[in-house]
């Protein structure tokens, strides 16, 4: 009875197997995703995650916020509003050195990894990021934030989703190209879920640190900032970030002034880059500990807010109440210097954090106050100071990013109001020129300067294919059975498997080769790998250039090679992905100027 049996159920088992691949051939035959499709999934998946926790920090802020000044108002500036002068002075110093000790005692604890800055891990080409570092810089970044520092929240918000990507990246051990993307998807999704702007998001990190806008590179971005942008919408507003009046350009003469008001801005942008340089360097060359200096910046701050509270913050509600027109210049004047001192204290101290929405306050604030002067310029121009505010914005912004595309969608994205295109476009221009002809380096250029980022575009340009190669691929020997061959394609994602004898290349089996056999199980049972392998197939070699492996990849349908070789024994070293060539080119393609110009916060 046994003995019956046992043949029954082994066909069965070989029908069903059979099956199986059937289906899986089909499957791929129809719906084959490539590496970039693969990509792209998971820059969806990194932009959720983004998301989460840019909502998950803002809770958490406004929680640790509430602890210390039992305010429940809507912003800082209104809460530091309602408290008396002692708290005022005293609550930004203690959160500086709160920050400051978890700083000092947290960055000890570290792992093999030690990079932290997403920019750095993006430039500088490996896409790892310290996970232990991350999370206690983003911790010590709550408190300054909390407690009132002068300096944007984007800064933590982008390192957690850059971590995020990272660690995703890392646990499918992709290589370093396509970690390096993986990890400008997280920092895209990150600068969307703060700004609610997904175009500018993915812009910011194509335009000013992978410097590429290839649609290898720029698709993922868009994907992440568009799935993170949707996740913050689904559980918090959908509205633009700022609202501003209606605004209407009423003749071509009017755009004269925003033409000037982007001189005006390009020619103090530079020196904006310069103090808080001058800052960060004066703070360097203090000998004490990293919790002083953060306590002394939180008390600077505080001082200030003994007078304007509205110096506290990254400036959000300041912006809005400029935009709103509520101030006037005389107040507003004094406002902009208090404030441009708040966050050169806090910046310079060593406070982790952006300094992109207090250079929105700066912007908006200098346009404002040129509006005021335009209104007295020859040729009864109907002038809207809130308009010049908002152009302002986005003009400061391009000539302190000299990112000028980035600048004016994100103007565009976080008022959505169209009429107000024409003349940031023309302002934003004319300020980035401006600003760069006077500084070449960008708010961002310093930091990657030092850790020797100028040098990765010619790393890049001098890759060979040796330098991307996965090692170890799906072999097979001459020998393998069809049944062995088939499970491997079932067990794997590849299409082709790469049949050897001791080591040496003999060719590959196609996934296509196999759907003959399907249909015929006992001639199937006969087949070999050595009856079916191509030994043909294309190889290239460890010493090619990425530019020579691309072009034997134009005559080949796959998305890996085989990287063999060129010793007589033909010896198999590994496989290079045609994904991770495209990504590799596309970043060797940054010209110096962008290289020069990027940088890390």
């Amino acid at each position: 009875m046994v003995e019956k049996q046992e043949p029954v159920e082994s066909r069965r088992l070989r029908i069903r197997f059979l099956w199986r691949l059937k289906f899986w051939v089909w499957l791929r035959e129809r719906a084959h995703p490539t590496d970039l499709q693969v990509t792209l999934f998971w820059a969806g998946v990194v932009g959720f995650c983004g998301a989460v926790c840019s909502i998950a920090f803002r809770y958490v802020t406004s929680a640790v916020h509430k602890s210390m000044t039992g305010s429940s108002a809507p912003g800082l500036s209104e809460s530091f509003t309602h408290l008396p002068p002692l708290l005022r002075l005293v609550i930004p110093g203690i959160g500086g050195l709160i920050a400051g000790a978890i700083l000092y005692f947290g960055m000890r604890w570290h792992g093999e990894v030690i990079t932290t800055d997403y920019m750095e891990a993006v430039v500088l080409g490996d896409g790892k990021i310290s996970a232990r570092r991350s999370l206690v810089k983003c911790f010590s970044a709550l408190f300054t934030i909390a407690s009132g520092g002068s300096i944007g929240r984007e800064g933590p918000l982008v390192q957690l989703s850059s971590l995020s990507a990272s660690l995703a990246g890392r646990l499918q051990n992709w290589s370093a190209p396509r970690l390096r993307l993986l990890v400008g998807c997280g920092a895209a999704a990150g600068i969307a879920s703060a700004y609610n702007a997904p175009i500018a998001g993915a812009l910011f990190v194509a335009e000013i640190v992978l410097g590429s806008v290839a649609m290898e590179i720029f698709g993922p971005l868009i994907f992440s900032s568009v799935i993170a942008t949707l996740t913050v919408r689904a559980f918090l507003s959908g509205s633009p970030l700022y609202e501003i009046p209606s605004f209407r350009l009423n003749g071509n003469w009017e755009i004269v002034p925003y033409l000037l008001l982007g001189l005006w801005v390009g020619l103090i942008a530079p020196w904006f880059i310069r103090f808080l340089r001058a800052c960060e360097n004066l703070a360097a060359r203090i000998t004490a500990p990293v919790y002083v200096k953060m306590a002394v910046g939180g008390l600077i701050v505080g001082a200030l807010a003994l007078v304007h509270p509205e110096v506290c913050g990254n400036g959000y509600s300041a912006v809005n109440a400029i935009l709103r027109g509520q101030w006037l210049w005389q107040v507003l004047a004094v406002i902009l210097i208090f404030k441009v001192i708040a966050t050169g204290a806090t910046f310079g101290s060593g406070a982790v954090g952006g300094v992109f929405t207090p250079t929105l306050f700066v912007g908006a604030s200098l346009g404002f106050l040129f509006g005021d002067v335009a209104q007295f310029l020859p040729g009864h121009l109907a002038v809207n100071p809130s308009a010049f505010a908002l152009v302002g914005m986005g003009a400061f912004l391009a000539a302190t990013t000299h990112a000028p595309i980035m600048a004016i969608i994100m103007i565009f994205e976080v008022t959505l109001d169209y009429e107000i295109i024409l003349p940031l476009m023309l302002a934003c221009v004319v300020g980035y020129y401006t600003s760069v002809s006077i500084e070449r380096r960008s708010i961002y250029a310093e930091p990657l300067k030092r850790k020797g980022a100028g040098d990765y575009r010619h790393q890049l340009a001098e890759l060979h294919v040796r330098d991307l190669v996965k090692k170890d691929p799906l072999t097979v020997p001459g020998t393998a059975r069809f049944a062995e061959i088939a499970q491997k394609f079932i067990a794997s994602r590849v299409n082709h498997l790469y049949v050897t004898d001791a080591g040496r290349f003999v060719g590959a089996i196609s996934l296509h080769d196999i759907k003959n056999y399907l249909n015929a199980p006992e001639l199937a049972e006969l087949v070999i790998a050595d009856d079916i392998v191509h030994h043909g197939f294309p190889v290239v070699r460890p010493e090619a250039t990425l530019a020579e492996a691309m072009e034997s990849f134009v005559h080949h349908d796959g998305e890996r090679l085989p990287v063999v070789s060129r010793s007589a024994d033909h010896r198999l070293i590994g496989s290079i992905s045609k994904t991770d060539v495209i990504l590799a080119l596309a970043g060797s393609s940054r010209s110096p100027a962008t290289v020069q110009s990027s940088d890390a916060q």
